[in-house]
C-alpha cells in the first residue's frame, strides 16, 4: 500500500510504509520555501576535466544549518498540527539532522531535544545546543540513540523526527534535487551520498519524476558500506560497525530508505576514506567552498568509479560543510 501522505510517519499502526511521493516533494518545496535557503548549483572546469565529465554541484553546504538536512527538518516540523508541534520536537543526530532540526523548531517557536552519541564532532554539537536545542547524551551506538530518544518522547510528549525514516524528512531532502534538475537540464546521472538513506531517496523520487532516463548513485563509506551490502546480499544488513572518517554517514540504511533505492534501482558506490578526503581537499583547491567528508564522498565516487560518469552530464550533491574546524586551526 503506498499513500501520499506528507504529514504522517513512515508507517501507520499495522507496519504499512507511506513512502513519499513527487507530489510530497513539491507540496514540501512550497511549505519551506519561507525558512530554507535555494543553493547555488556551481560549475568548476578544472574538476570536469579530471573527471571526464561535466558535473553540476548542488551545493548544501550553503544550506541554513550548513547541510541539506535543514529541508527536511523544516518540512517535518511544518507540517505538525499545531496541538502536537506546541510539545516540541525530538530526534537522535551525530550533529547535522539535530542542528536542523533545532534551527527549524526554532522558525516555529517550539521545543527541540536532541539525543547526541559519545564522540560527534564538537562544532555540530556546539551548532545543536546554539540553535536552542536540550541536549541528551548516550552510548555511540544505534540502538541507544533511538533508546534515548524513545525515552525523551515518553517523559516530554515529543513528536519524533527521525534522521532519515520520516517520510517527510525524506520528502524534504529530496527538494534539493527538485532544484537541481529544475536548474541543470537534461543529465544523465545524479550522484548523492547515503548514510541512513533520506537523501538519496528523496532524490532519486524527484530525479526519476522530472527525468525517468536518469540514472541514480549512492556514494557510501567502504568502511559503513551497509546499503550496498543490503543490495548485495538481498537483505537490510545492520550489523556493520561503521569505521569512517565520513561521521555524517554512520547510520544504518533504514527500511523505507533501502526500498527506495530498490524501487529506483539505485547503485551504490563504495568509496576509500583517503579518496574521499582527497576529494574534499580539491573542492576546496579548485572551488574555494569548504565541504566535509559526509559530502566530499560524492565527488570522489564520481572520480572512483570513473567508468559509470566518464563523457556524461552528472548532477553532484554536495551535502553539507560542518567541518570539525578544530582539525584545520588546532
Amino acid at each position: 500500500m503506498i499513500a501520499r501522505m506528507p504529514n504522517s510517519r513512515p508507517h501507520n499502526s499495522s507496519g504499512i510504509w507511506h513512502m513519499p511521493a513527487f507530489a510530497d516533494i513539491e507540496f514540501a518545496a512550497r511549505r519551506i520555501a519561507p525558512y530554507a535557503t535555494r543553493t547555488p548549483s556551481l560549475r568548476s572546469r578544472g574538476i570536469d576535466a579530471l573527471a571526464g565529465a561535466a558535473l553540476a554541484f548542488k551545493c548544501e553546504n550553503f544550506q541554513r544549518a550548513g547541510a541539506f538536512k535543514f529541508r527536511g527538518a523544516c518540512n517535518a516540523v511544518w507540517s505538525l498540527a499545531a496541538d502536537i508541534a506546541k510539545r516540541g520536537v525530538v530526534t537522535h543526530s551525530s550533529g547535522n539532522h539535530g542542528a536542523a532540526l533545532a534551527l527549524a523548531a526554532r522558525t516555529r517557536g517550539i521545543p527541540a531535544h536532541v539525543v547526541v552519541p559519545e564522540g560527534a564532532v564538537k562544532s555540530k554539537i556546539a551548532a545543536i545546543e546554539a540553535y536552542g536545542a536540550s541536549l541528551h547524551f548516550c552510548a555511540a551506538t544505534i540502538a541507544a540513540r533511538e533508546a534515548g530518544a524513545a525515552k525523551v518522547r515518553a517523559e516530554t510528549g515529543a513528536e519524533l523526527v527521525h534522521p532519515y525514516t520520516d517520510a517527510r524528512v525524506i520528502a524534504g531532502q529530496g527538494t534539493a534535487a527538485l532544484e537541481l534538475l529544475g536548474e541543470v537540464r537534461d543529465l544523465d546521472a545524479l550522484i548523492a551520498p547515503v548514510g541512513g538513506g533520506g537523501l538519496i531517496g528523496g532524490s532519486a523520487i524527484a530525479a526519476k519524476a522530472l527525468n525517468p532516463g536518469i540514472e541514480i548513485y549512492a556514494a557510501e563509506p567502504a568502511g559503513a558500506d551497509d546499503a550496498y551490502q543490503s543490495l548485495r546480499r538481498g537483505a537490510r544488513v545492520t550489523d556493520i560497525v561503521p569505521d569512517t572518517v565520513c561521521d555524517g554517514l554512520r547510520g544504518t540504511i533504514g527500511e523505507i530508505n533501502l526500498a527506495l533505492l530498490r524501487r529506483y534501482a539505485v547503485r551504490v558506490l563504495p568509496v576509500d576514506d583517503a579518496r574521499t578526503i582527497a576529494a574534499q581537499r580539491l573542492v576546496f583547491e579548485r572551488m574555494k567552498i569548504v565541504i566535509e567528508p559526509s559530502s566530499a564522498i560524492a565527488l570522489a565516487a564520481v572520480l572512483d568509479h570513473a567508468e559509470f560518469f566518464r563523457g556524461r552530464r552528472v548532477g553532484v550533491i554536495l551535502s553539507g560543510g560542518n567541518v570539525d574546524l578544530e582539525k584545520f586551526f588546532p
